[in-house]
């Protein structure tokens, strides 16, 4: 059972509370779950990066979560160019990989989902991306977990054609905003609007919805790029 305090960080991390989400833990809390929002955080913000790599150095090193973890700061690093080291790319992979061969089925599934996101956008590898997505989709699918899919198939659609990418793309809008997850429900929404038409009315109503909720969460690459 989750105590009071584990409850209303999750709730407000999925609002992208961060801040609040992380002040709300205790000193007792656990560290797997400061670490991950703390990284969540710095990924959405391109903020406080310091503050999640030393969340993520009080974890057992050899767990899943701090494989994944410190391979996704890694990833983005190179993503943001933010600082990037010279073994951020065989760091982000070793990582990965270190979480597919020893954590549970869904920590797996999420390890091949970012390992596939560092294929597709670093390595510019759609041929090597494309199975692990595939891998994680399964999970995802066979799981329930609406979440997950959420980001597999935003990265999925891409590669598809344009009515399936369209499909995945409202899908995954649609996944997120029935979970009340904010900071990516407006992702979905900018990349939707990325994909229609420049003269489509979806777009524009687009555009007008996400922008607001960008600036309120101080979302980095939505408020930079659109």
């Amino acid at each position: 059972m989750l105590s009071d305090d584990t409850y209303i960080a999750r709730s407000l991390w999925l609002l992208g509370e961060w801040d609040v989400a992380l002040a709300v833990l205790g000193p007792d809390a656990d560290p797997e779950l400061r670490a991950e929002i703390a990284v969540d955080r710095w990924f959405f913000r391109i903020e406080d990066h310091d503050e999640a790599e030393q969340a993520v150095a009080a974890l057992d090193p050899g767990s899943p979560t701090a494989h994944l973890l410190t391979a996704r700061l890694a990833y983005s690093r190179l993503l943001f160019r933010h600082n990037p080291r010279a073994d951020d790319r065989a760091v982000a992979e070793a990582g990965y990989r270190a979480a597919v061969e020893g954590g549970d089925e869904k920590q797996r599934g999420w390890a091949e989902y970012h390992w596939a996101v560092l294929l597709d956008n670093i390595d510019e590898d759609s041929a090597g991306a494309l199975p692990r997505y595939e891998r994680a989709l399964e999970i995802a699918t066979r799981s329930g977990d609406g979440y997950f899919e959420s980001y597999i198939i935003r990265h999925l659609a891409p590669h598809k054609e344009p009515a399936e990418r369209l499909a995945m793309l409202r899908r995954s809008l649609h996944l997120r905003a029935a979970l009340g997850a904010r900071p990516q429900t407006l992702a979905a929404q900018a990349l939707l609007a990325e994909n229609l038409p420049d003269n489509d009315p979806e777009r524009a109503e687009l555009m007008r919805t996400f922008h607001p909720g960008a600036e309120e969460l101080h979302i980095g690459w939505l408020m930079s790029e659109h």
